[in-house]
């Protein structure tokens, strides 16, 4: 007979945190959120951690190289989508990696025989008027100039002019060497009124520029993670099937961490590579696995040697497998049973393995819920993939600006290897939809405002680090009757952008 689980699955919306005592020191600039995102012994510091408890999913529509820039910046960790081809995403972490904090690669390069229209053009495409003249119009050409809006009048000059006739030349420009420090950089912008200081190798190759005004972004972000080279800590994901040559080709490129992407993965699949990654490179290759939703599930990706374990199977609001398969279970409960599993674990080996909860985040709050039910952090693909860092497009709907996201097991996105189960035959149905998100900005502006909540909310239980919230939060189940009153109820809501003055 089948075994039956004698609770019902539930999610995070089930649920509300009960306040605890807040003394005077329990206030928001106190909040801790720093988490380990590999295992370590007890008594011992990960070789990996986050400054907050977010990252960003494995998905075609949120985790490209600008998102885990803009990530790391905020302390958190983007896993670069392996839904490409192996040579596109390893240069997707080798461009995170060339870029060090402070260090910014250039995306805007011409060539010396382009013309006043070619930069015009360049200009509306990337946003930027700043511009790296190379010997090969590309990144890492022969410095040979730079192009700024101060270099060109557009009404008194010929849209065919060439760049090499306006451009500042490089026996002109104050330029630093490829081994300079970002102190250094910045004393000689600063010393030398500088907006920008281009820096190159000893063959005269363009490597980065460092700009003024990102020297108070510097001091805005002290949370940046960083790796021991002052470069942005960058994940991926990898399959089951091409393991073998993707892992080589993303430890190549300087990866920090993997993750195998897959719905499901209490499977022989997933052990398979854990274990060829472990006879490969050993501890040094630190890799996450999963979905999983139960103890059974966290405790055979544990001994197969991952790093950390995801925990979701159909919460995420673009995946449609529970309503195809009927797979899955409620968020909430998921994440609780693998956090009790997880402390389990540790209790028997003094090994912990820090938990992801994927999926089911519906609103800011539940963010908290998740690390008060053991989470160590959270991943999201649509919170992020509202964000102008996102890979994906900003559209117009009926007037307003959205941003395109579609699941990994949409026919757009094609990524059967996250939904295979092994064998020959191929899926002939989807588990994932396509649709738009709301645009929302940057990420900076958002993500501070999440955490301020997040932050808030653990001082209203007494808590300030997250192993204190995993400990010490008190949890209610509620109603249906009072989930609808704790929203605005038997009022009509103004409309702010009305103006309903008499006339």
């Amino acid at each position: 007979m089948a075994k039956f689980c004698k609770e019902p699955s539930r999610t995070f919306s089930e649920y509300l945190l009960i306040p605890g005592y807040t003394d005077e020191n329990c206030t928001p600039d106190n909040v801790n959120l720093r988490t380990p995102l590999v295992k370590f012994k007890k008594g011992e510091e990960p070789a990996l951690h986050l400054n907050i408890p977010m990252v960003s999913a494995i998905m075609q529509a949120v985790s490209g190289e600008e998102m885990a820039c803009a990530l790391a910046r905020e302390g958190g960790v983007s896993f670069i989508y392996g839904s490409q081809s192996i040579e596109s995403q390893a240069a997707m972490v080798a461009k995170v990696k060339a870029t060090k904090s402070g260090f910014t690669g250039s995306d805007s390069n011409i060539s010396p025989e382009a013309t006043l229209k070619d930069v015009i053009e360049l200009k509306k495409k990337t946003g930027h008027s700043t511009m790296a003249v190379t010997e090969n119009g590309e990144a890492d050409g022969k410095l040979v100039g730079i192009v700024t809006s101060r270099d060109y009048r557009v009404s008194r000059m010929a849209l065919d002019t060439k760049v090499k006739e306006f451009m500042t030349p490089f026996d002109k420009l104050i330029v630093g060497r490829e081994d300079i420090t970002l102190s250094e950089a910045n004393d000689l912008i600063w010393d030398h009124k500088l907006n920008q200081l281009p820096v190159v190798d000893d063959k005269q190759r363009l490597k980065a520029f460092v700009f003024r005004k990102d020297y108070a972004s510097h001091k805005e972000n002290p949370n940046e993670l960083l790796d021991d080279q002052k470069r942005y800590i960058v994940g991926a994901g990898i399959n089951t099937r091409d393991y073998q040559e993707r892992v080589p080709a993303l430890v190549k490129a300087g990866v920090d961490v993997l993750c195998i992407d897959s719905s499901e993965g209490y499977s022989c699949w997933q052990a398979k590579t854990l274990q060829w990654i472990r006879d490969t490179y050993g501890d040094r290759v630190k890799v996450g696995a999963g979905n999983v939703v139960d103890e059974e599930g966290f405790r055979f990706l544990a001994e197969a040697g991952a790093d950390f374990i995801k925990v979701g199977i159909g919460g995420g609001s673009i995946c449609i497998t529970r309503e195809q398969k009927g797979i899955g279970r409620g968020q909430a409960t998921a994440t609780l049973e693998v956090a009790q599993a997880r402390d389990k674990y540790f209790e028997e080996t003094g090994v912990y393995i820090p938990i992801c909860s994927d999926g089911g985040i519906v609103h800011d709050y539940h963010i908290t819920l998740a690390l008060a039910f053991g989470a160590d952090f959270v991943m999201l693909g649509r919170y992020f993939a509202r964000f102008k860092e996102a890979p994906n497009n900003l559209v117009s709907v009926n007037g307003n600006y959205m941003k395109e996201y579609w699941g990994e097991g949409s026919a757009r996105a094609r990524n059967w290897q996250r939904y295979d189960v092994g064998g020959e035959g191929k899926m002939s149905f989807v588990e994932g939809v396509d649709s738009y998100v709301p645009y929302a900005g940057t990420l900076h502006e958002n993500v501070g405002l999440t955490l301020s909540k997040v932050s808030h909310t653990m001082c209203n239980c007494g808590c300030l680090t997250i192993p204190d919230l995993q400990k010490n939060a008190k949890v209610t189940l509620v109603s249906s009757t009072s989930i609808v009153e704790g929203g605005a109820h038997d009022v009509v809501v103004r409309d702010e952008s009305f103006d309903a003055k008499p006339q």
